[in-house]
């Protein structure tokens, strides 16, 4: 019944999305033009990072041939808040517009935040990281399954899955992703090392400008040796030293062991020298 419910929920948020734009003309959806200094950004806007170049491109096409698609807003106590379109915001402020057309819709924080993340998934403005954090809240959102999720937004679930592990990643390494410094590919393979074996594979991946089949080559070449050397420590023999011990114990010394080695301790000359008249029994 999840699904159901979701589908309902992302069909109802595409549909008023979509329906905003086909009444751009109407009374009821009127495009009105507002004062950029009166709209604030989307608090729950998943995109992080923005091309500059990207931008400033977009903001010479908005000079010269307008806008074509006005952005989404929703009025808000002090002005408005940026429901959809950030960069067309962004764009619009670089090219030092003062006005920009809007469509207001009506909407509350969560409808806000889903806006947000569904129009970027669908767009495909999100990095990898980016977009395995709105692949995450949506999931959160309505406590549905990977499956569940991929069936909603037309993708495969093991597409999903993938893009999900990227958050198991440590900070380093998505950093690195992020600034494109590794692929989306040399990151999926390095999820599952621990954050020091991480760093030492980016480390060679940006040294030795390493292709991601040498990557899964280093890595399953270390495992078979870890494996090997777990094998070598299992198999090696352990001495019984517990009658040893016992006797040592009766005379008063303090002994430890591990594995083939017992240590003595003393705490001074004279149980040095007792000790030694035992040997000599």
């Amino acid at each position: 019944m999840k699904t159901q419910r979701l589908g309902r929920g992302l069909d109802a948020l595409l549909g008023e999305m979509d329906e905003a734009y086909e009444n751009e003309g109407s009374q009821r959806d009127s495009v009105l033009a507002i004062p950029l200094k009166d709209i604030r950004p989307n608090p729950f806007q998943p995109r992080k990072s923005f091309d500059e170049t990207a931008l400033q491109e977009l903001a010479e096409s908005i000079k010269n041939d307008g806008l074509l698609q006005p952005i989404v807003v929703s009025e808000d106590i002090d002005g408005y808040v940026l429901i959809a379109g950030e960069r067309r915001f962004r764009a619009s402020k670089l090219a030092k517009l003062k006005e920009i057309r809007a469509i207001v819709l009506n909407s509350d924080e969560q409808k806000m935040r889903q806006f947000a993340l569904i129009e970027n998934i669908q767009r495909e403005e999100l990095n990898s990281i980016e977009l395995a954090q709105a692949y995450d809240e949506l999931i959160k959102l309505h406590t549905i399954t990977h499956e569940e999720l991929a069936n909603m937004i037309h993708k495969s679930r093991t597409h999903i899955t993938n893009t999900l592990r990227l958050l198991q990643l440590s900070e380093k390494t998505q950093k690195a992703l992020l600034e494109k410094k590794i692929s989306a590919g040399h990151a999926k393979v390095l999820v599952g090392l621990d954050e020091k074996e991480q760093k030492l594979m980016v480390d060679s991946i940006i040294g030795q400008k390493l292709s991601v089949r040498e990557v899964e080559a280093m890595i399953k070449s270390r495992k078979t040796i870890e494996e090997k050397v777990k094998i070598k420590e299992d198999n090696s023999f352990s001495l019984e030293f517990n009658d040893l011990k016992e006797r040592l114990n009766y005379f008063g010394f303090v002994v430890k062991s591990s594995k083939n080695r017992i240590t003595l301790e003393f705490d001074s000359q004279d149980e040095v020298q007792e000790f030694l008249s035992h040997l000599q029994d």
